[in-house]
């Protein structure tokens, strides 16, 4: 479980309130997503959560380990070993092929079954491709896999389709789903993008650092099934 405890964060020498005691709980298994227009504070949060940045206030735990008093080496453990990222972002290695990108992420684990990942993923014929040589739905699927590919228990996403057009952005978000749906890892994304939250079990609305509600969608539908 993840579990946020009245988490503050600021900037600026503490001048900057982003985070103003954000309460929540995240249930193994559970797709999330998070919503808010720019400067709501969820990519921050997102960030707390993931263990990437300390909480300047409350705390942020994850099965009732509190990241916070984490020292740095046990937080590179933790986000190693638990967790996946994927962002809007494609971070690429530009002089690495899809198959070597994606072994990044595996190689941190030792897990030798990463090409199934890939070929999961719709890239079975562009295991030799750099990044330059992939659309960016393509670039973005890398990504996927090689976030999958540490086996985490826990995908953060942060606008994973944010830099895609309607048709990519469908598929792109169509593997995560189904990906989520045979591996069962917990997914938090964070979208400005109404018709996304539909596809989620609970949706976390921010507003100004703070959660303004937080409901569950009955049915949650498919990347095919929402407006665009």
């Amino acid at each position: 479980m993840i579990k946020a405890d009245n988490i503050v964060k600021t900037y600026n020498g503490g001048t900057v309130e982003v985070l103003k005691g954000v309460s929540l709980e995240i249930n193994d298994g559970e797709k999330v997503v998070i919503l808010g227009a720019s400067g709501s504070g969820k990519s921050t949060l997102l960030s707390v959560l993931s263990g990437l940045e300390r909480a300047d206030g409350g705390k942020a735990l994850y099965n009732e380990k509190d990241l916070s008093s984490m020292t740095e080496k046990q937080l590179t453990e933790f986000r190693r070993n638990t967790v996946g990222f994927i962002f809007q972002q494609y971070y690429l290695l530009p002089h690495l092929s899809v198959q070597n990108n994606v072994k990044m992420g595996a190689d941190l684990i030792g897990n030798k079954d990463y090409v199934e990942i890939i070929k999961a993923v719709g890239l079975e014929n562009k295991l030799k491709n750099k990044p330059s040589e992939l659309s960016g739905g393509e670039q973005q699927r890398v990504c996927i896999a090689r976030a999958l590919a540490k086996k985490p228990k826990v995908l953060f996403l942060d606008e994973p389709t944010g830099a895609l057009d309607e048709k990519t952005g469908r598929e792109v978000l169509d593997y995560i789903i189904e990906m989520q749906k045979t591996s069962g890892f917990t997914m938090v994304m964070v979208t400005h993008n109404l018709n996304i939250a539909e596809t989620a079990d609970t949706v976390i609305k921010m507003n100004s650092g703070v959660i303004t509600e937080i409901y569950r969608n009955k049915t949650p539908k498919t990347a095919y099934e929402i407006g665009w």
